[in-house]
Order: C-alpha cells, then structure tokens, then sequence
C-alpha cells in the first residue's frame, strides 16, 4: 500500500480577496508541487482546497499524513463535520456550516483513503510547510506563474530547510549586499526585499548576505566556479 506525506497551505489577501494555495505530495520516492488561486475568496477556503488538491492527487487506497497550519482544516474533518452532519449541514447555533461545498468535497475524498492529519505552526521555520506558504503568497498575488512547482525525483528535490527571512538573518550585522544564484545567473542586490523577490519560489535558488565587498566577491567567485 502506498503511503503520502501532504504538505498544505492557503491564503487569501484582504479575507476575503484574492487568494491561493499550495500543496506538497510525496511516496517517498517522488514530489509533486500545486498550486492555484482565485479572484475572489476567503483563507478558510483556500486552506480547504490545497488539502482537497494535495489528497486528490494520492491513489484511492492511499495511506496519507497530512501536515497543515490551518486548525479549522483539522478540527473541521477531524471532529466538528460529524456532527455537521448529523445536524443536516448546521452549527450547534442551528446556523449554516460556512463552505460546505468543499467540505463535502474533503470528506468525499478522505473516505477513499486512510487520511492522519498533522498540525503543524505556520511561520516558525518548518521546511515544507514555508515551501507551500511561499506557493500560495505567490498565487495570491497573481504571481503564480514565477513560481517553478517541482515534479520528479525527491532526491532531486531542494530542501527548503527555514524561511527566507530567517536564513538571511542568522548573522548580525548591516548587510553590504545580497547575492544570489538563480537559473545559474549570479545577482548583486542592495536590499533583502530585491533579493527576496529575485529567489523567492524559484526551485534551486541560492543567496547570501554579505557584509563586506571581499566577502562578495569570493562568494561570486565560488558559486562561479560551481555553475
């Protein structure tokens, strides 16, 4: 039988406004990267279709863990849709359940495959759940076609290991640039938001803070030599 690690995320900018998700699928062998938006919705929806999509992508049969941010997503199928249910598609106040369309579309899906759900905290440094936040910002914002999902194999696959922010703050002091490596070009750049913008969802990107011109010109010259 085989056996799905989910990574999930969604967002909507303005709740409700435009929004987008992300979902990492995995046997263990293989990655697939999603994503998609939408002009006009809300976080809880777009929290719903990124673990919708993530699982939709498993074979019927699936062992699957998936890993979210989003405590209504796991709440929800876990304990409180049972009782939905019950109670005809209403809140214990006898009011109708929000976005019932895709929780039926979620609860569909999961009773085709053996589904744990995982909490895991947003923004705190865990690998691919950064990686999936970083897919769905950029859908949201409409900026989804720079980002490059990945499909193939997961020994290929670059570990996201913190957030950007974090891995280009971990040393202290006044940056004199930051550089990075993408698609194989070497970029100095004066602030960290045009490096963020230059890196950001482009699988394989590499990039530094350095605080001294000597410094920036042996990393040019190291990731030069590297290409």
């Amino acid at each position: 039988m085989n056996a799905y690690t989910i990574y999930s995320d969604g967002g909507a900018i303005g709740n409700p406004g435009p929004g987008g998700w992300g979902a990492y699928v995995s046997d263990g062998a293989k990655v697939l990267e999603l994503g998609g938006g939408e002009g006009h919705t809300t976080n809880n929806r777009m929290e719903l279709r990124a673990a919708i999509e993530g699982l939709r992508a498993t074979p019927k049969g699936s062992v699957v863990k998936v890993h979210a941010d989003s405590q209504y997503v796991i709440n929800g199928i876990t304990k409180w849709i049972h009782g939905w249910r019950r109670n005809n598609w209403q809140t214990s106040l006898k009011e109708p359940v929000l976005n019932k369309d895709l929780w039926e579309e979620l609860l569909f899906i999961v009773e085709e495959r053996e589904v744990e759900f995982v909490h895991v905290k947003g923004h705190a440094g865990v690998a691919l759940n950064e990686r999936v936040d970083v897919i769905a910002n950029s859908f949201a914002r409409g900026r989804g076609e720079e980002v490059e999902l990945y499909k193939g194999d997961k020994k290929h696959y670059p570990e996201y290991e913190v957030t950007l922010s974090k891995k280009i703050s971990s040393r202290k002091g006044k940056a004199y640039s930051y550089v990075s490596l993408v698609g194989g070009h070497i970029t100095r750049h004066a602030t960290w938001e045009a490096c963020k913008k230059k890196v950001e969802g482009r699988t394989g990107a590499r990039f530094k803070k350095v605080f001294s011109k000597e410094e920036e010109d042996q990393l040019i010259r190291e990731w030069d030599s590297s290409k």
